[in-house]
């Protein structure tokens, strides 16, 4: 029996790269598309080997052509940091656009069952707490933020006129804040950047007073959620993330007790349009997908640091057992 087939968009990524391992692992053919602006050749150098993988190296803004069959097509490619998306914001917006038009048109041409990766950003600065699917957000379109979270709201948008229009077999996941082995030193979200200064010995950079909530979600747990939907039957948003929600000061000692260091925290101005508040309702993910994350904070946070500890430059007094 030939193996189903898999593309992934933003395939070298952080999340990507999990992802293609997750459909390796399940016995599915897997094509992997980036065009290494954020992603990096990096993680998936492993799959290289393998005949079930490839790889091309193609922005998805531009036309997308993939031969042969398709079963399912995974739509990651987009900067997910402010680091990123505030450098190339154009980029951002046309990947979200053009990058998911080119992608749906490729799954209706190979009648291929299509998700797309949203984000908990289409929720904004939230005026909900928790936040939950049928909440429609406050987001400022002309701020900062909005190249990003104005791009997965119209990619959404776009994902139901297909489903509804063509008939299309969509999927839409709303991604809270993630975290894990891969994710880039320097993209600027708060994980990497307290990691990466803990472990250098550097003050831990804190955006406001350090009150705002953020709720982390380990890897291989967002992994697994978006393998269940993808195979589901359910067409509209679904929320996948940890609902287990912290300050970003109390994250900060937390990050500083697990890597042993005294906490040291420099205060600086809280970016326009940050969020203050940031949780997810998983009730739907329960109910639909019958998903919730297993690997705790302290669990996580320990598999993470091993993968930071190869990769930061440590001074050797530094070095945590």
């Amino acid at each position: 029996m030939a193996r189903k087939r898999v593309l992934v968009t933003g395939g070298a990524g952080f999340l990507g790269s999990h992802l293609c391992d997750r459909f390796i692992a399940e016995g599915y053919h897997v094509i992997a598309m980036d065009n290494l602006i954020t992603g990096n050749l990096e993680n998936i150098e492993h799959l290289f080997k393998l005949e079930q993988f490839e790889f091309y190296h193609h922005d998805v803004s531009k036309f997308v052509h993939v031969p042969g069959k398709l079963d399912y097509i995974l739509h990651f490619a987009s900067p997910a940091s402010p680091i990123d998306y505030l450098k190339i914001p154009i980029q951002t917006l046309k990947v979200g656009s053009l990058g998911t038009h080119n992608l749906l048109g490729l799954a209706m041409a190979k009648k291929a069952r299509m998700l797309i990766a949203s984000t908990s950003e289409v929720y904004g600065d939230p005026l909900v707490h928790p936040q939950s699917e049928d909440y429609w957000g406050n987001v400022n379109p002309v701020g900062p933020r909005g190249c990003y979270d104005e791009a997965k709201r119209f990619q959404e948008a776009m994902t139901m006129a297909y489903q509804m229009h063509h008939g299309l077999e969509t999927r839409i996941v709303r991604i809270f804040n993630t975290y894990g082995p891969r994710m880039r030193l320097d993209d600027g979200r708060v994980l990497p950047a307290f990691l990466s200064q803990a472990l250098r010995g550097e003050p831990l950079s804190i955006f406001g007073d350090g009150s705002q909530t953020r709720s982390f979600c380990y890897v291989d747990d967002l992994v697994e959620g978006i393998y269940r939907l993808l195979l589901s039957d359910y067409h509209m948003p679904v929320n996948v993330g940890n609902p287990s929600e912290i300050t970003i000061r109390q994250f900060a000692e937390e990050i500083c007790k697990l890597t042993g260091v005294e906490l040291n925290i420099e205060y600086q101005p809280l970016p326009t349009d940050d969020p203050q508040k940031r949780q997810p309702d998983i009730t739907l993910a329960k109910q639909v997908l019958g998903w919730e994350p297993k690997v705790d904070r302290a669990e996580g946070l320990q598999r993470t640091l091993e993968y930071f500890k190869r990769k930061v430059k440590v001074p050797a007094e530094r070095m945590v057992n």
